[in-house]
Parts: structure tokens; sequence; C-alpha cells
């Protein structure tokens, strides 16, 4: 019987239900050959030739397919459909290639989601490897081995004690050292602004900014102290305010493209509370389960059918208003963006996370941001209506701003709004009634001191120290280390931790 090597056991469990006792599905557990961490792994000088070891536990692994591959010479290659995918079914191929007979079949295979539907449609559709894609896996590791072989020894001669050099972590951490440089280099710049409760003639309150002073119009940096700012309000508090203008205008916002990689990150990151690590981790249980499409994407096109599918999903759960009249289509910006992957979407658009049946709560958590995020996409835009107001005095001396909105219909917001998507600040206050020409009474006019604020320090996860989401503290260099041992992360307002 045909032999499938696959990625992981779990996975290989689930594909060999779908596929029945007339297959031989096999587990390969991740990467079975690597680079021998020594120097001469790559060559630069032959063409990067590149010398390649089997794992001691992978050996076993190997073992048990070569042993199947006695009765059947007919490999199939079932390992995810991105770079490492190709990778490791390359990898395969060529160490198993002194088990495998002259004419033996040897096809790769590869599905966005764990269903039978797509695992059906996969077998019946192989192809060849993708070299490519295997040369650009290459590539990477090259770098890896050649940047962590080359950079690591003056690394350790300049802070001794350091660990090796990466590819990733040596830039990451050039980023977060010119940053460091931009704070300690940064003075900040004192300026003010005037803001008024106000009240309409049937009483009710709202809040506005003091945008003219003296005829002019105020720029951000024109009270630059605190002498300024009073001056200002004692011009405004010395006049009486009418409405000079009502402006409503129609607006709407349009929900956001389906998940990919990055974007699943970092709103599971920004909602959930999951690191990266905890955030893939979930999402591959969630593959492996047949729940959601394959996790690591920048695609964020929808197949035609789970398009239509979310179309009903939405109709269903929430009426006709909410489905727009045409399907809407995304298309990444990205130049160099890999998409022939879907974005990360359910499998069965009807299986709300109500009904989900797991008890991992990161699992759930994450499903959940996955099936909304995929439903709000293809909803209908929310609409609304802006509403600017516009005060001052008789002189033109002084003048005020009100901005506020009033939801019409919710749109894709009734699935996806939870709170942190887009704040739009004093525009999203509510106003009250207010007509053109309309007296308005001054409750309180106040003074408020601003200072520039310096480049934000990059946020890091402090991850789920007393068993909850987690939180977020700004991360930062200690620079001001007496020793050798150079510098640290440290959180803000933290000492540096001792050698």
């Amino acid at each position: 019987m045909p032999v499938v090597v696959v990625e992981s056991p779990a996975k290989a469990k689930t594909i060999n239900k779908y596929l029945g006792d007339d297959y031989t599905v096999l587990a390969s557990f991740g990467h079975v050959r690597d680079l021998p961490p020594k120097d001469g792994s790559v060559d630069p000088d032959d063409d990067f030739a590149m010398k390649w070891e089997v794992a001691a536990d992978s050996r076993k692994h190997l073992k048990a397919i070569k042993d199947a591959l006695a009765g059947d010479q007919n490999l199939i290659l079932a390992t995810d459909p991105d770079r490492e995918g190709e990778a490791i079914s390359w990898h395969l191929l060529e160490a198993l290639a002194p088990a495998l007979k002259k004419g033996a079949e040897v096809n790769r295979v590869t599905f966005n989601a764990i269903t039978k539907n797509a695992v059906t449609e996969a077998m019946a559709n192989p192809r060849r490897i993708d070299q490519p894609l295997v040369d650009a896996y290459l590539a990477r590791r090259a770098l890896d081995y050649l940047v962590g072989f080359k950079l690591s020894p003056v690394l350790w001669r300049k802070l001794p004690g350091a660990k090796s050099a990466g590819r990733v972590q040596s830039v990451a951490l050039r980023i977060i050292v010119d940053r460091e440089m931009e704070i300690e280099a940064f003075k900040p710049r004192e300026y003010w602004s005037v803001h008024a409760r106000l009240a309409t003639p049937r009483g009710d309150e709202f809040d506005a900014q003091m945008v003219v002073f003296g005829g002019q119009k105020l720029e951000r940096f024109d009270l630059a102290n605190a002498e300024q700012a009073q001056l200002a309000v004692a011009a405004l508090s010395s006049r009486d305010l009418r409405v000079s203008s009502v402006a409503a205008k129609p607006a709407s916002r349009n929900p956001w493209p389906p998940f990919m990689t990055s974007t699943l990150q970092q709103e599971a990151s920004r909602k959930l509370g999951l690191g990266a690590r905890a955030c893939m981790s979930a999402a591959q249980r969630l593959y492996e389960a047949g729940l959601i499409t394959y996790m690591r994407t920048d695609g964020i096109d929808m197949a035609p059918e789970a398009v239509m599918a979310a179309r009903d999903a939405i109709k269903a759960r929430f009426g006709e208003n909410y489905v727009p009249k045409s399907p809407r289509m995304y298309k990444n910006k990205a130049k160099n963006a890999q998409e022939a992957h879907e974005c990360i979407r359910p499998t069965d658009m009807m299986l709300s996370p109500d009904k989900l049946r797991i008890s991992e709560k990161d699992q759930k958590a994450l499903y959940d941001l996955i099936w909304k995020r995929t439903l709000a996409s293809q909803m209908e835009a929310a609409r609304m209506e802006r509403t600017t107001v516009e005060i001052g005095s008789a002189d033109g001396q002084v003048g005020l701003r009100a901005n506020g909105q009033v939801m019409l219909f919710d749109g894709f917001l009734k699935v996806y709004d939870q709170g942190l998507d887009d704040d739009e600040g004093e525009d999203s206050a509510r106003l009250p009634q207010i007509a053109e020409g309309e007296a308005t009474a001054k409750r309180s006019v106040t003074p408020e001191q601003h200072f520039t604020q310096a480049p934000a320090l990059y946020r890091g996860h402090a991850g789920q120290a007393h068993g909850g989401i987690g939180d977020w503290t700004p991360v930062h260099l200690c620079l001001d280390r007496d020793d050798d041992s150079g510098p640290r992360l440290c959180a803000q307002g933290q000492e540096p931790p001792d050698p």
C-alpha cells in the first residue's frame, strides 16, 4: 500500500482516518536532517555546498518509513504546504533515495486544511517537489549557518558570556539599539491646549477644544507655556459663544481582511495576550484537528467556496442585511507575497465558537478570534454619521470645535469589535442635539499641559506569570553597566539585572 509521510503523528492519525486502510501514513516528526554544528558544513567557495547529517532521534523515524517502503515503492510526501514543509519533503526524498528502487513512484501533495475533502482533492492532484521553494530554504539555512559561525566568534570576543549570534536576532538587536539611541537623544518640547465643557440651551453638556485664538488658527506649539495658555483661557472665558456651524457627513468603515500569519500573531498578542510561540502552537493544534486552514501563510484571499460558506453563515446568524451584495475580494499588496495559500480561516463557517468542543483555553480563544475575523471580512460595512460642530465668539477672536459620531448600522462591527481596534478618540464621542446659531454656556474652561513624547519603547510579552492572559511590558536596553557583560533587555523602570 502507498506510504504517505506527514510531519506530525497527530496529523498522521487524522489523515489515516480519511484515507483508510489502503494507505500507510507515517510521521517524520519534523526535519530529519540538518547541518552539523561545526565549521565547514557550508562552503561558500564551493558554490555554497552543504553537508547534511541525520539527527540521532530521526533515525528510527526514517527506518520506519524505509521498512514501509519495502512493501510498496509508492511514496507520497504530504508535509506542510510552506517552505519548511517543502524542505522536509526534499530532505526525506534525499535520505530515502537509497531505499527506493528504480521506477519507484514519488509524489508531493499539499493541502491547506486537514479535512476529508481537502485531503482527497490533494491526493487526486499530486505534483513534483517545488525546487525553487527548496532553494529558498537552502539559501536561508546557509545564511543562518554562515552568520552564526562567522559572527558568533566576534560576539564572544566583544561580549564574554554572550550566546551565538543569529540572522534575525542580530538585526533585531541593532533595531533596539537604534531606538534606544533615539530615546536618549530626544528632548521633549512643551505645549498646551485649552478645553471647554459647554452646555446647550437644553442643558446637555459636551466637550470642545479651542482651535482659534486671537483670530488665528491654533497650531500645535502656538501655546508654548502656561502664561500663553492662561491668556487663551482668559480670552475664552470673557466671551459669549454661539454655534457657527454644524456639519454632519456620512461615513463608513470596511472590515479588515482575513488573517495571515503575521496579522494573526499581532491580534492574538494584542487581544488575547498570546506570544507568537503560544499563538502558533494553538493554531497548529487547531489545524491538526481539521478546524482551521494552514496557519503559515501570507495570503489573504479565500477560496470561492469558503466565501460563499461565510456569506451563508452570516445570513443565517445575523440576517440578510449584514451580507453585502457582492463578495469581498482581498489581495496582498506586497509584491513578494506567497499567495499560493489561503488566508487563515475556519474549515467550517457554521461551526461557531460556542459549538466548539475544545477544553484548551488558548485554542478556544484563538478559534474565536479567527472565526470572527473571517466572518467580519465578508460582512457589510459599518455606516455612521460624523458630526463637526464649530463654536465661536461674535468678534471671531476665539473658536472651538467638537467632534462626534452616531452609529447608523454596525455592519461587521457586530462581530469583530473588541474595544481595541482603530481607537477613534474624540471622534467617537456622542454629541447632544445642537443647532446652528444656538448659544452655548461655559461650564468650565481648562488648560492642559503636554510634552512631545520620545519614540516609543518596543514592547515585549511578559508571559503568563499570574495564570492569566498575560501583560505587555515596555523593554529597553540597559546601557549603563560597569562590567563587560554587554547590553541587556530590561523592563521599563527596572535596574539592569546582576551579571
